[in-house]
């Protein structure tokens, strides 16, 4: 059983009494017991990080590098502990722990430590010619963030690092069903040497610890990614309070072919975009446009590489996909699919939940729907799992335009071997992230961040600096005369 939360440099079990059971949706076996922390809690947490706020904030730029360095250190030496625990807790395949979710979080790591000694403010020029000006960037103060359950220590190190690298302290929520990994980071960060206090962990449900986190009037900012019903719940508690928000929210990718491009590329971008983490990802492919002349092979070769997919024990080294998220998740999808089916739709492959040595955990197989219209929900709205609908094309002008016909902007991409036709797409295509000839590959330097309902704001790069710092402009008189030119406007020859 463990405690549950992390505050103040130690293990802290809390006062709610209420535990939950951390769940292996591979086979629901239970993986651990956690104490949920209760409104209290996060009232505790909060002022132990605003305690720690003062000297953090003021720490020289070296001294977080240096902390966030260890940590990534530290990380790295326990890296195959990350990859067992992040596995364990979201049925993740061994492989895509090992290979994107630990490395890349320890990369973003690496970053940010190297990032927090280059938040610069501007030096500026006399504007009015008695004043020199200059810019500093300040933290902004207790930042409570609350993470999702699909990539649980990446979401963790995309909220936590920027926020600290800053010099702002932190009380991360991570999702309650996926809180192990997120502990695991808050205890390396005390044997790295960051001070207690400055990165706090609460494990509770989201209607009583995230919202008791998102209105405390102790914290200065929020930062969440999740769902946009929940984003606008946040938003909402959030703005009573004149907090600053930073939302990461849903996708619904579009996927463009044109009927140039490199038509087995475009075969395997799909599946891989379409199926990575089991298509629990919000920037996952997951409508898929594609001009006519391409269509009909398109369909034919995606849906021989999905039936060719292993899905199964994450522990396996040779499975390509795990479970979802719980059994909840997997009954969400299969009911997307099945309405889809009832309205007319044709299933090409998949279409089922596991059977066989499947039957016990969470599994749905990797699905591709055809015969939809543009206005069914399973086109417009985000299912989160290992399903892809395809839909044809004539025009340039119809591929972007069906492209742009959704809500959510956080990614998409286009896939062509003209170099116009790309430059087209990218310019006119409205997300976050335009990838052209790839779907999916992020970096630690680069921003992740949407339009629209996808939300706003940055995660990783400096460019999230901008969500963690706030803007003072300083202004000094260089005359040394008490009596300044403007004081006319006040008084006239007087004194």
């Amino acid at each position: 059983m463990l405690d549950g939360s992390f505050i103040g440099g130690a293990s802290y079990a809390g006062s709610s009494g209420e535990m939950i059971e951390i769940i292996d949706p591979a086979n629901f076996s239970v993986v651990a017991s956690c104490a949920l922390a209760s409104a209290s809690d996060v009232d505790h947490a909060v002022h132990v990080a605003r305690a720690a706020f003062t000297d953090w904030s003021r720490a020289a730029p070296g001294e977080r590098a240096s902390a966030l360095n260890a940590l990534a250190s530290r990380m790295a030496a326990r890296s195959e502990e990350y990859v067992a625990v992040e596995t364990s807790q979201t049925g993740k395949p061994l492989r895509l722990s090992r290979e994107f979710d630990v490395p890349g979080s320890i990369d973003n790591v690496s970053f940010f430590a190297g990032a927090s000694r280059n938040l610069e403010g501007k030096a500026s020029a006399e504007w009015d010619g008695v004043h020199t000006s200059l810019i500093r960037r300040e933290p902004v103060g207790v930042v409570g963030s609350i993470a999702p359950w699909n990539y649980p220590l990446q979401m963790a190190m995309w909220k936590m690092l920027p926020a600290v690298a800053a010099g702002n302290t932190i009380v991360l929520k991570p999702a309650e069903i996926t809180p192990l990994t997120s502990i695991m980071v808050a205890e390396d960060c005390m044997a790295a040497g960051i001070p207690a206090g400055v990165v706090n962990v609460v494990c509770g449900t989201g209607l009583v610890a995230g919202e008791a986190l998102v209105s405390h009037p102790q914290v200065d900012m929020v930062s969440f990614t999740g769902s946009t019903p929940v984003g606008r719940r946040v938003m909402e508690l959030a703005t009573a309070g004149i907090k600053r928000v930073h939302l990461e929210l849903g996708g619904k990718a579009p996927f463009v072919v044109f009927d140039d491009a490199d038509l087995d590329a475009a075969i395997q971008g799909a599946a891989a975009g379409a199926l990575i983490n089991s298509g629990q990802d919000c920037t996952a492919a997951t409508r898929a446009y594609v001009q006519r002349p391409l269509y009909q092979a398109f369909c034919d070769g995606v849906a021989d590489l999905f039936a060719a997919i292993t899905v199964g024990n994450p522990l396996d080294d040779s499975t390509d996909i795990g479970p979802l998220i719980s059994k909840r998740q997997q009954e969400r999808v299969s009911g997307f699919v099945e309405r889809a089916r009832a309205q007319g739709a044709q299933i090409l492959t998949g279409g089922s939940i596991g059977t066989g040595d499947l039957a016990g955990g969470a599994y749905y197989l990797p699905t591709i729907v055809t015969g939809v219209e543009q206005d069914w929900e399973i086109v417009q709205q985000e299912l989160f799992g290992p399903v892809l609908v395809v839909l044809p094309f004539d025009s340039d002008d119809e591929g972007i335009a069906l492209a742009n016909d959704s809500v959510f902007g956080l990614a998409a991409s286009a896939w062509t071997r003209d170099i116009f036709r790309g430059l087209r797409a990218q310019r006119e295509i409205k997300a976050g992230c335009v990838w052209i000839n790839d779907h999916i590959p992020i970096v630690s330097e680069m921003p992740h961040g949407g339009f629209g309902q996808s939300g706003f704001g940055k995660d990783m790069s400096t460019y999230s600096f901008d969500e963690y710092t706030q803007i003072k402009h300083v202004s000094m008189d260089i005359t040394g005369e008490s009596r300044k030119p403007w004081h006319r406007t006040i008084f006239s020859e007087k004194g």
